[in-house]
């Protein structure tokens, strides 16, 4: 395995005595490489605190779901932590100033995307005053409503901040038995999450603690790559602290321990054990259903930078608009972790790092980030990563050649699937045959790509086919729909038809019948006046 001299694996951790506390895992999954780690390069320094841009970039859609709605106008002054979009449904989140200044402008700008398509922002000249606006703190959590607890979460626009971006209070909305923390971080270079257990371990364990009340579970999993012993005994040392002590930070917490546990199970460093799949079937043994989430096996999983975040806006009614992220590559004079705003301009962000003069940008790492073509992007919920390659750094992309059929891409998928199939159906467009072969359990990792010794862009390919399918399914439902309305529509005018001709049937007999009716009335009125005159004459005659 190709690793920095500097990184520590499980042969130093190994040695150690296990506790209640750290245990290793025993289980395996199928497939994954060893990339290069690159992580010394950015994790020997604290967090620090990048500076305030000139000009906030806030996309309104960085979330799965539907975009949110701005709810500022041009020329409007805000504040940090000022709700500016709102979200569109449950499935959605809000979007919140991240600096104090003036909108000057809401239109559509470059953003972060391996397309470089452009897509709407709201855009904040800051004024450096960083003036904040935060909601009021929640003062005793674990006594609160779980509905009230859900409605803060989604109030400060919490989303999963290991990629997804998924809206955090929907995941923690059912009950379940075991809390898993992706701690992994297997990506080559990215350091954030490491720098963040070493730094805030007190937080995240509260926060913990926090997730695992909303949630009722009864027991907590770190997973974590045995190349970060220092996180691993800040953790150990914060829980063994919060389950023993009667001190204030954890008071109103002691109760809520005595039937949970909080463990770390430290698994080995190969890529993709960060995966979500990969990492529940490392730590229990169990394979995640095809098609299905961790909840069918009764857990459910959130990132360490998402407990951090869940924390500060239940205890601090802090949304999220900042986040840690690695600067880190050759080209990057001022390497490390930073605390940075959601919506600053990628530009200014190397330019803080002294990273201006790269090669290459890569948002996320070399193994499913993507390229940056115009650095007026802007950071968002999701930027865990920015490497500013130097010359050669980076595995340059190369013609394809044609497959060879050696089968490494299938010994490298973590996920058990056969790449070669799927690339020759994605290739040529028999996409139904794809799908059939499970491409949507694909999870982009990339290891098939880095292991190809003919350099196919095999993900490229899979993407595509996702796509695709996704793009049919949609239109075959807009079809659905339409049909549906056309074919109501027939049965309505047919049913209107049926029943005005029914109204006129009605209609005719109820004429026939009152026509009926008169003709018997106006004879039994003539009887009556023919008995009347006979009556008269008969009296006439008497007389």
């Amino acid at each position: 395995m190709n690793t920095n001299n500097n990184s520590v694996h499980s042969t130093e951790l190994a040695g150690r005595s296990l506790d209640e506390i750290v245990y290793f895992s025993q289980h395996k999954f199928h497939g994954g490489v060893h990339p290069e780690e690159h992580k010394t390069l950015s994790n020997q320094s604290n967090i620090q605190a990048l500076a305030i841009p000139p000009e906030l970039i806030i996309p309104l859609n960085q979330h799965s779901g539907r975009q949110a709605m701005e709810v500022v106008a041009v020329g409007e002054q805000v504040k940090a932590g000022q709700l500016i979009a709102a979200a569109e449904g449950d499935l959605s989140a809000n979007i919140h100033a991240s600096s104090s200044g003036k909108v000057i402008a809401i239109e559509d700008r470059p953003i972060a995307h391996p397309s470089g398509m452009r897509d709407r922002c709201i855009v904040i000249a800051t004024d450096g005053c960083d003036e904040a606006e935060w909601l009021p703190p929640i003062e005793h959590p674990f006594k609160a409503d779980k509905q009230q607890l859900l409605r803060r979460i989604q109030e400060c626009g919490i989303v999963g901040m290991g990629g997804a971006s998924f809206p955090s209070h929907i995941k923690l909305m059912p009950e379940v038995n075991k809390l898993v923390i992706n701690a992994a971080e297997c990506e080559p270079y990215i350091t954030c999450d490491d720098r963040l257990m070493r730094e805030q371990a007190n937080t995240l364990i509260a926060g913990i603690q926090l997730v695992m009340h909303l949630l009722n579970a009864s027991e907590a999993i770190i997973g974590i790559e045995d190349n970060k012993p220092e996180a691993i005994a800040e953790l150990k040392k914060t829980i063994k602290d919060a389950q023993t002590s009667a001190s204030d930070k954890f008071a109103q917490n002691t109760s809520d321990l005595k039937n949970s546990s909080i463990k770390i199970c430290v698994v080995p460093t190969k890529y993709p054990s960060g995966g979500e799949k990969q990492l529940i079937e490392l730590i229990t043994g169990k394979q995640v259903p095809s098609q299905q989430l961790p909840l069918a096996l009764g857990l459910v999983m959130h990132n360490v930078a998402t407990i951090y975040a869940i924390y500060q806006a239940i205890t601090q009614g802090r949304p999220l608009i900042s986040r840690i992220m690695t600067i880190t590559g050759d080209a990057a004079q001022l390497k490390g972790n930073y605390l940075t705003r959601i919506g600053t301009p990628i530009s200014f962000a190397l330019q803080q790092a002294d990273a201006e003069s790269c090669d290459k940008v890569i948002m996320g790492g070399p193994m499913m980030g993507f390229e940056i073509f115009d650095t007026q992007a802007p950071v968002i919920k999701s930027s865990n990563c920015l490497i500013a390659a130097g010359k050669g750094e980076l595995k340059a992309t190369d013609a394809a050649l044609a497959c060879i059929r050696c089968g490494e891409c299938a010994d490298a998928c973590p996920a058990s699937l056969l790449p070669q199939q799927l690339y020759w159906f994605a290739r040529s467009d028999d996409l139904e045959k794809a799908e059939q072969y499970n491409l949507f359990d694909c999870i982009e990792c990339g290891a098939c790509s880095y292991v190809c010794p003919s350099d196919i862009p095999l993900v490229q390919y899979y993407r595509y086919a996702k796509n695709e399918l996704v793009q049919r399914a949609e239109e075959k439902q807009k079809a659905a729909h339409a049909r549906e309305r056309f074919e109501f529509r027939e049965y309505r005018k047919k049913r209107e038809k049926a029943e005005r001709a029914e109204r006129h049937k009605k209609a005719a007999e109820a004429r026939k019948k009152a026509a009926h009716q008169k003709g018997q009335t106006d004879e039994k009125k003539a009887t009556i006046a023919d008995a009347v005159a006979r009556a008269k004459a008969r009296k006439k005659s008497s007389d």
